[in-house]
């Protein structure tokens, strides 16, 4: 441990016990972890308020249940918010060699150049992970942090995967409740939305990628550390490819938006194809009546890979077992339930499976190459409209054109489906309008 490890931190006093030594000279404040008022316990780590009756754990103590996913934080704690000092100036090495088109070089412009908070409204595969690179640049040379979080594990592991190769001589850190390295100071930090509960006026840039995505939309508490995690003038990003109505409704009055419906490689998104199969559920599991999705993966992977969503990690594990016995090719499984489930997924990258069956835990986030989609049982509830056009985004993300396919299975046309057809349609209908314009330029 050292000193720089306490610098921009909002830590427990047991978190800090014994370790006095690395921070006497440092700047920092001390308050009430959780402060009881009235009929309630507030607390200040996360700025959640429990019924005094929901929050006791004895006659003296009472904690937050709200962020106890990050160690118990209770009346008989302290929370130590240590300052985060100014860093020099300095020289920054980036390593990228892609290049930006017109409307996302004019995007990454005015997000290196514009303060204040920025909503970037992107479409799949659109690269608004490229377009941040000339802000995180900007942002080290002045001696500062970078932060960028999701609520996502996933993504965040992708999200470091490019960043060590962009920012080489950088140290990037990688935060996440499974994570088994200790934390060390880094310049910048790629972390779960949870993290920042740790942090206390740390950084002069941060982004929040997926913003829509569970369990970050709609969390007051995460929220607050997101806002607190922020120095007083930094600058804030959230990155979405499908903002909610409440999201966009508050950024029309708060923050600058910019709009990408156009990939990356110019081509538009995928249109999923609606297919019925009445009683899907039981089918897919049956051997002779789950002819149709054998015939349908079939004829994708003479093309390409397939990623096929199942609703349940029951189903998943369940048709994994009949089709390994029906289908001669490569098949694996993953979930969040899956501790092999980072290296599967490199596996996949690696283009090692045929068929890579999964859960809604790989509806965002992640890239591969020759990329053909199935939703299995588009219809159940578990898929919004949201997730449904995230998972449509993962085919045709990356490489050269490979004809990638989108299917929705399904016995109900629901709302959910209706909406995201449309949406990617419109989607498409922008993308159309902003390549006609970049033939102008």
């Amino acid at each position: 441990m050292q000193v720089e490890d306490f610098h921009g931190r909002r830590l427990l006093s047991r978190e800090v016990d014994g370790n006095e030594h690395y921070f006497t000279e440092s700047k920092y404040k001390v308050v009430d972890a959780v402060t009881l008022k009235r009929k309630q316990v507030y607390c200040n780590r996360c700025s959640q308020r429990t019924p005094l009756q929901e929050a006791k754990i004895n006659e003296s103590c009472y904690y937050c249940p709200h962020c106890l996913l990050l160690g118990r934080c209770d009346n008989l704690q302290q929370l130590y918010l240590f300052e985060q000092p100014k860093g020099q100036e300095r020289r920054v090495k980036y390593c990228w060699e892609g290049q930006l088109t017109v409307l996302q070089q004019r995007i990454s412009s005015e997000l290196s150049e514009q303060s204040g908070q920025h909503l970037v409204w992107a479409v799949t595969g659109s690269g608004k992970t490229e377009m941040l690179y000339e802000s995180i640049r900007k942002t080290l040379e002045k001696g500062n942090r970078v932060a960028i979080a999701s609520p996502r594990i996933d993504v965040c592991q992708e999200l470091y995967l490019r960043l060590v190769n962009v920012f080489p001589e950088e140290t990037i850190g990688l935060l996440h409740g499974k994570a088994k390295e200790p934390y060390r100071y880094s310049s910048v930090v790629i972390c779960t939305t949870h993290q920042l509960y740790r942090f206390y006026q740390a950084f002069a840039l941060l982004v929040v990628d997926e913003v829509d995505a569970f369990p970050f939309v709609g969390d007051l508490g995460l929220n607050y550390a997101v806002r607190t995690a922020l120095q007083p003038s930094g600058k804030l990003i959230y990155l979405s490819a499908t903002p909610d109505d409440r999201l966009l409704k508050k950024s029309r009055t708060t923050m600058a938006i910019h709009q990408l419906a156009l990939r990356f490689h110019q081509r538009l998104l995928p249109e999923p194809s609606l297919l019925f199969w009445n009683k899907w559920a039981s089918r897919c599991l049956h051997p002779r009546k789950n002819r149709p999705l054998r015939r349908l993966i079939h004829e994708l992977i003479k093309e390409n890979h397939v990623l096929l969503f199942c609703p349940s990690i029951q189903l998943m594990e369940q048709l994994e077992n009949q089709l390994k016995n029906q289908l001669s090719c490569r098949i694996v499984s993953a979930s969040s339930k899956d501790e092999r489930r980072s290296q599967k997924v490199q596996s996949m990258r690696e283009q090692q499976y045929d068929l890579f069956l999964t859960t809604m835990i790989l509806e965002r986030g992640v890239t591969f190459e020759r990329i053909s989609v199935i939703v299995l049982g588009a219809d159940h509830p578990v898929f919004s409209k949201s997730s449904l056009v995230q998972i449509a985004g993962r085919a045709d993300r990356k490489g050269g054109f490979t004809n990638s396919q989108v299917y929705f299975l399904y016995e109900e046309k629901t709302l959910a489906i209706a909406k995201a057809c449309k949406e990617i349609k419109q989607m498409n209908r922008k993308g159309k309008a902003q390549r006609d314009e970049m033939r102008l330029l």
